[in-house]
């Protein structure tokens, strides 16, 4: 089970160990109470200590149904005007306007794949930034980019700004500074 919390303090044992305090509210706070219970349970049962897996990743918020809808809203505006599939311009979007996929480190993630090879076939968010020749074989670069779904909260408007700028470029209606507040508005009400 997962629980979001925020980092209290550390301190260290008589014996050099480590402890770590996390705050957990909300409803956070009861699923925390859950695993807590399922531990206690556990230790009065076994005779030696029992050890768990922990994972800590940084929280990043997920992105509000309405700017999803929008996003989407604006994409097939554009497909329309410019006579292009929906999926090709969301992928045009992503690439131009989206976040560069990272790994669990912060390193952008790429890959090289013979120029034989169509990367579309295996992941669409992929930009060609380099054609390299290894061995007398010539090998495509691609950076990688996160898939809107996996977009946190900032992340996606970076990308509604620029699907924003193309659209009245193209002299597409957009939303007002007013009904984007409201609907950043309505994402804040959502997170709590």
């Amino acid at each position: 089970m997962k629980i979001v919390g925020e980092y209290k303090e550390h301190l260290f044992t008589a014996d050099g160990a480590m402890a770590v305090t996390f705050i957990a509210r909300g409803q956070e706070k009861n699923k925390a109470v859950q695993i807590v219970n399922k531990m206690q349970t556990s230790l009065t049962s076994a005779k030696d200590a029992v050890k768990y897996e922990i994972s800590i990743k940084k929280y990043s918020p997920k992105r509000s149904i309405d700017a999803n809808a929008y996003f989407h809203v604006l994409v097939n505006k554009i497909a329309e005007i410019t006579k292009m599939g929906n999926d090709e311009i969301k992928v045009k979007m992503v690439l131009e306007y989206g976040t560069v996929a990272r790994d669990g480190q912060g390193d952008k993630v790429g890959v090289k794949l013979p120029v034989s090879v169509n990367v579309n076939l295996f992941y669409e968010y992929a930009k060609c930034f380099d054609t390299r020749t290894e061995n007398g074989k010539e090998f495509n670069c691609y950076i990688l980019y996160k898939r809107t779904r996996d977009l946190d909260s900032k992340e996606m408007a970076r990308l509604i700004e620029g699907v924003v700028y193309e659209a009245q470029e193209l002299g597409i209606e957009t939303k007002t500074p007013d009904e984007i507040a409201r609907m950043e508005g309505i994402y804040e009400k959502q997170k709590k």
